[in-house]
């Protein structure tokens, strides 16, 4: 039996973002899920640009805009957020 979505992950794949460092994100945010045992309760998914071009790169969780966000920090940004919500 699969568990319910608990929430939702979205990573900006518009091309400033992408080429900014969501790139590295991507697999980082995928293992992040896997180790965590969490890739069946979160949706992780990409979406084109959020229009935040200049604070990029940018992700959202669960409604939440993190700006940004670079591989040396996506860690520690994911700990923070479900320890936190």
């Amino acid at each position: 039996m699969s568990q319910t979505l608990t929430g939702e992950i979205v990573i900006c794949m518009g091309s400033s973002c992408f080429s900014r460092g969501n790139k590295h994100s991507l697999e980082l945010i995928k293992n992040y899920l896997k180790e965590r045992g969490l890739e069946d309760t979160f949706r992780f998914r990409g979406a084109h640009c959020f229009g935040d071009c200049e604070l990029g790169p940018v992700l959202i969780i669960d409604g939440i805009r993190y700006t940004k966000v670079q591989s040396d920090n996506i860690t520690e940004l994911l700990d923070n957020h479900f320890a936190n919500h």
